[in-house]
């Protein structure tokens, strides 16, 4: 868990300017439709408000402006008065307690939206904005997290304040394709929005952060029965896109609708033929959804991870052998999909910490060095750690049990599974898994597929630096295809994965299996190319 205290000024503000070629190209196209009235709901120091002038707006617009600290109010209010806007407020203070104001009265009132919303997560709120942000949630009757994030509920109230046949234009979070907790918004938008078209770049747009951002272009319903041609997404490198008009970016790029507007938005990428591939493929009878096949549950969590993961000089100092058990959990204890003696030992000579400390006892029933052990532990304050403090004794860790196979939470190239050959235990940075269908062998190798490392791409989110990441919920989507009595080469495949050829992996694997499905080897190649666009975008890599 990320802390408060530990976090820069500029993010407890949410503070990351649009570039000024970009808030352009956003009000241009909101501007193109002639609308008499506007709003932006986090201002800045006004450069969308720059923007309205850069685009010769008219000067009568009725412009409303928030802000919620006074130094860029003023800079805003300032840029009001020198492109003359005539009818331009600048409101300090908080929007969303005027938004639920005016959601409230369930009559809205603006033709267009501008903006740049804050990215400030949920838990970093104070405690007035947090009740501001639920009301959002609780009069459009949608479902609640307190996983999200600011810019949520202010896109959310902008469109709910935005006229039929209004625009809004916006830069934000580029998660908001594939964030669970960007759910609700998602489907609200699809519902009232006749076309969403994400414009996600390769680059990273803000300086000094790892945040990626895309433009999102909505125009809402005219009515509420007309058929939404869904959400589209344009991949763009530099900023040789911004010489198109956005009018015609907008009308050409093509929409998906149906399931990619109420689910993740990442299908969107895809084309039709594309679509199609894997439709045909996760028909199949011998493909299965992960929760059909297999159960997912978290790894141990020991609420203090650098008292009880230690490596064999800790063991050995404080006669721990007979509590100590080995465990994985990150990417470099495996790199392979076998977890046994060899890696197990290899793990050891690096002296990474291997090894699992399981105290069932009594204090006093302890020898004298595993006592010192734990009284380090208690001055170290381990002790008075939420998990720890919670049971008793608080040395002895709950749900401890191991499974045959073992996955990382969080992957770079692709998600694996591993086979747990040693019978070692796992952390919360990974989950234990436990075969319901076939052999442990067979589901883990078969894991390795093309159709695989798609879904994983498509239910999976990915932060700032492109990892990917999969919770239990989103594993459970996943489609594998399982072909029994099949030979599948672990040690080799082991032997590549390690030594970083995992696409070669998927190709051979993609053969191996899917042929036997009826699926051809050109068909397999399509889906490879499929699987390396997604990761690509996800890594920056187009």
């Amino acid at each position: 868990m990320k802390f408060k205290a530990d976090q820069t000024d500029q993010k407890l503000r949410g503070g990351y300017y649009t570039p000024q070629n970009l808030a352009d190209y956003v009000t241009k196209w909101v501007l193109s439709k002639s609308p008499k009235s506007i709003l932006e709901p986090s201002c800045g120091d006004g450069v969308f408000i720059q923007a309205l002038g850069n685009n010769d707006c008219d000067k009568n617009i009725d412009l409303s402006c928030f802000e919620l600290f006074d130094t860029e109010a003023k800079k805003a209010t300032e840029r009001c008065n020198n492109i003359k806007l005539r009818n331009a407020s600048v409101t300090e203070g908080d929007f969303l307690v005027w938004a639920n104001k005016e959601m409230a009265k369930e009559k809205p009132c603006f033709d267009g939206v501008l903006g740049n919303p804050p990215f400030i997560r949920y838990q970093f709120l104070e405690k007035d904005f947090q009740k501001q942000t639920e009301l959002v949630f609780k009069q459009l009757d949608l479902k609640f997290t307190k996983h999200t994030n600011a810019w949520v509920p202010f896109l959310l109230s902008s469109l709910a304040l935005l006229k039929d046949g209004g625009r809004m234009g916006m830069v934000i979070p580029s998660e908001i394709c594939h964030v669970m907790h960007a759910q609700s918004l998602r489907s609200y938008i699809g519902e009232v929005c006749s076309k969403i078209v994400i414009i996600d770049p390769k680059e990273i747009w803000f300086e000094d952060t790892l945040q990626g951002a895309v433009i999102i272009l909505a125009e809402k319903k005219q009515k509420k029965d007309q058929k939404s041609e869904g959400v589209g997404i344009v991949n763009v490198s530099g900023y040789d896109f911004l010489k198109q008009d956005p009018n015609v970016l907008f009308d050409n790029t093509i929409g998906i609708n149906g399931e990619t507007v109420v689910g993740k938005w990442t299908k969107a990428i895809l084309d039709v033929d594309e679509l199609s591939l894997i439709n045909d493929l996760i028909n199949h009878k011998d493909v299965h959804q992960f929760k059909d096949i297999a159960k997912v549950a978290v790894g141990i969590v020991t609420g203090a991870n650098k008292f009880f993961l230690v490596d064999n000089k800790t063991v050995n100092q404080y006669d721990l052998q007979s509590y100590a058990h080995p465990m994985f959990g990150k990417s470099q204890h495996c790199p392979g999909i076998l977890y046994n003696d060899e890696q197990h030992n290899a793990n050891q000579e690096r002296e990474l910490p291997t090894n699992f400390l399981y105290i069932k006892d009594k204090f006093e029933d302890l020898p004298e060095r595993v006592k010192a052990y734990i009284e380090l532990g208690k001055s170290e304050e381990y002790h008075t750690r939420y998990k720890c403090r919670i049971r008793e004794p608080w040395y002895t860790v709950p749900s401890v049990y191991n499974t045959e196979i073992g996955m990382l939470k969080r992957c770079h190239t692709a998600p694996r599974l591993i086979y747990n050959q040693v019978e070692a235990y796992t952390t919360d940075t990974a989950y234990r898994i436990t075969s319901t269908f076939t052999s442990a062998e067979n589901l883990v190798c078969s894991f390795l597929n093309p159709l695989t490392a798609i879904t994983a791409e498509l239910e999976g989110r990915f932060y700032g630096g492109g990892v990917l990441e999969l919770v239990p919920s989103e594993i459970n989507k996943l489609y594998i295809p399982i072909v029994e009595n099949i030979e599948h080469e672990a040690c080799k495949i082991n032997k590549l994965i390690k030594q970083g050829n995992i696409e070669e992996v998927m190709r051979k694997q993609g053969i191996n299996i899917l042929t036997k499905l009826g699926f051809t080897e050109k068909d397999n190649e399509s889906l490879l190319k499929i699987w390396k666009k997604l990761r690509d975008r996800r890594q920056r890599n187009l």
